[in-house]
């Protein structure tokens, strides 16, 4: 072979092999660089997280006017400095301020390709928001009693907290993805319980559809940590209706689909006959070992496992965080952990006001862990 043509071919190989590093480095690049700076930064705020030692000073408060100024050195400060009263009700609505600040936030700085993820979890106070006021409403009970200051149409739940009729929200919803669904219950099309479940099944659709439009680990992520959210509200779905004695055909119009457990399991769980033969049928899931650590105070009190699918979910992020460092799992992680600090802070700041004495906050709050 000819000195030239073996120098031909060795040029052609070294192009391909710098084009192939290339491509791979600028990959990588793509994959990797966007989230060094929003994941040092969340990683900076998650150091300031409340410590049990901290929160069991908070406990030792005894006022309110305490409390506050117990978390004058902390990110709420600013939240709370200018509050006309110091009631668990004024604090509760900073705080979640305070949470919505975080939603916004993670919005801001993290990667355009995945930051509409944040926005539309923020919608699913939206869903909550409409779905408590419009039954407040159709219970006669003051809305406003029921609604949060979270989410991405604040003023439009105030108004429809607000409104004088059924009508009148129909008005405050049009041109939303809500309007549809509502009109539907106005007509007398379905019922309330639908009409909730309608919004969360469209809520729920969307996040999904978003998780699959990612690539590589962004969905794999984005599409657990979903499915999980799923997971969990099917279950206390179907263990609530047991517990009402209902049957199958009444509660599976109620579930979400596209969580982890299986069509088979779904089946099996809607029709045994009660609450603690479903708790039995989860011992073979990957939930099993949930229930069996607290399935005697379940059967009791279901915000129990409430608890604990929380926990469950939030450790499952924390795994994502150690395997994807560089990643989406770090920003869901934290919030997931910011959202448990905030529900904390208003469990405390309402038994200060009730009168519950230190050491039995203490103790209730250890079980929000």
């Amino acid at each position: 072979m000819e000195v030239t043509a073996v120098t031909g071919i060795l040029d052609t190989t070294l192009a391909l092999i710098f084009t192939w590093v290339g491509y791979k480095t600028t990959r990588i690049l793509w994959k990797y660089t966007p989230y060094s700076y929003p994941n040092a930064r969340i990683m900076a705020m998650e150091a300031r997280l409340f410590s049990e030692q901290k929160f069991n000073e908070l406990a030792e408060s005894k006022t309110l006017n305490n409390f506050v100024i117990n978390l004058e050195d902390s990110d709420y400060r600013d939240y709370l400095a200018n509050l006309p009263s110091y009631d668990a009700e004024s604090i509760d609505r900073a705080l979640d301020k305070a949470l919505a600040g975080i939603y916004s936030l993670m919005f801001k700085i993290l990667p355009k390709r995945v930051n509409p993820f944040f926005r539309l979890l923020l919608q699913e106070w939206d869903v909550r928001n409409i779905a408590s006021a419009v039954k407040a409403k159709i219970r006669g009970e003051p809305a406003v009693n029921y609604i949060t200051d979270l989410g991405t149409m604040p003023q439009k739940v105030k108004a429809i907290a607000d409104s004088k009729s059924m009508e009148e929200i129909l008005v405050i919803l049009e041109g939303t993805e809500y309007e549809e669904i509502y009109q539907k219950l106005l007509l007398g099309e379905i019922g309330v319980d639908e009409f909730e479940t309608q919004l969360y099944k469209m809520h729920y659709s969307k996040l999904l559809e978003y998780a699959e439009s990612r690539k590589d680990e962004e969905k794999v992520i984005l599409k657990e940590f979903v499915r999980l959210r799923i997971d969990k509200l099917n279950i206390l779905t179907i263990l609530r209706a047991k517990a009402h004695g209902l049957k199958a055909e009444l509660i599976k119009p109620s579930l979400i689909p596209g969580g982890t457990l299986n069509r088979k399991t779904i089946d099996t769980l809607l029709n045994v006959e009660d609450l603690g033969m479903a708790l039995a049928e989860l011992d073979s899931t990957k939930y099993g070992e949930i229930i069996r650590n607290v399935r005697e105070e379940a059967e009791r009190d279901l915000s129990v496992l409430d608890r604990e699918l929380e926990r469950y979910i939030r450790q499952r992020l924390r795994e994502l965080t150690r395997f994807y460092p560089l990643s989406v799992a770090v920003p869901l992680n934290f919030l997931l952990q910011k959202e448990a600090e905030v529900k904390k802070l208003k469990a405390i700041a309402k038994l200060i006001e009730d009168g519950i004495p230190p050491e039995r906050i203490k103790e209730i709050v250890g079980e929000l862990t």
